[in-house]
C-alpha cells in the first residue's frame, strides 16, 4: 500500500459517514457534550498526526487517505453504482517546529491513555475521531481553516521550554 496526499470523493464519503455516525446519537439525544468527548479526543489525535511531516504519526496520517479512498470508492460504487474517484483539492497542516512536536507527542500520548482506559464503544469513537480528523485535514478547506493549529502547538511548546529554562522566574 502506498501513501497518498490526495483525498477522493470516496475518501471524503467514508469520513463523512463516520462523522455522521458519531454526531447522530448526540443530535438525537439530549445533546450532552460528554457524548462527543471520545470522538473529540480521537479527532485531536488525528489532527496531531496531520501536523507531522514524517515519523510514525506522519506515516499513519499519509495512509488514512489511501484507506479511505479505497473503502469509500467501493462503498459509493456498491450503494449508488457511481464512481467517486475524483480527487479533491488537497491541503496540509504545515509549520510544526521542534517545540510544537513535543506538545504533539504528549497530546497523542494522552489520547492513547484515554483509549486504553475507554470501554469498547468509546474506543471505537476515539479511533473514528482520529480517522476523521486525519482524513479531513487532507482537504484544502479543513487544512486552511486549521492553518493556525501548528503555530498554536509551537507557541505552547515554546512556553513550556521557556518555563523549564527559567525565563521570567528570576
Amino acid at each position: 500500500m502506498t501513501a497518498t496526499e490526495k483525498l477522493t470523493l470516496g475518501g471524503l464519503l467514508l469520513a463523512l459517514i463516520i462523522l455522521t455516525c458519531n454526531l447522530y446519537p448526540w443530535w438525537r439525544g439530549n445533546r450532552d457534550m460528554k457524548l462527543l468527548a471520545a470522538f473529540g479526543k480521537g479527532n485531536l489525535g488525528g489532527l496531531c498526526a496531520a501536523m507531522c511531516p514524517g515519523g510514525i504519526l506522519g506515516w499513519v496520517h499519509s495512509r488514512t487517505g489511501t484507506v479511505g479512498n479505497g473503502i469509500g470508492e467501493r462503498t459509493s460504487q456498491a450503494t449508488t453504482g457511481t464512481t467517486s474517484g475524483q480527487a479533491l483539492t488537497t491541503g496540509q497542516l504545515v509549520g510544526l517546529g521542534a517545540t510544537g512536536a513535543a506538545v504533539v507527542v504528549i497530546t497523542v500520548l494522552l489520547v492513547s491513555l484515554a483509549y486504553k482506559e475507554a470501554g469498547k464503544k468509546d474506543r471505537r469513537r476515539i479511533i473514528g475521531g482520529a480517522y476523521v480528523g486525519s482524513t479531513l485535514s487532507l482537504t484544502a478547506g479543513v487544512a486552511g481553516a486549521l492553518a493556525w493549529l501548528p503555530e498554536a502547538f509551537n507557541g505552547a511548546g515554546d512556553a513550556v521550554v521557556a518555563f523549564f529554562q527559567g525565563a521570567g522566574l528570576l
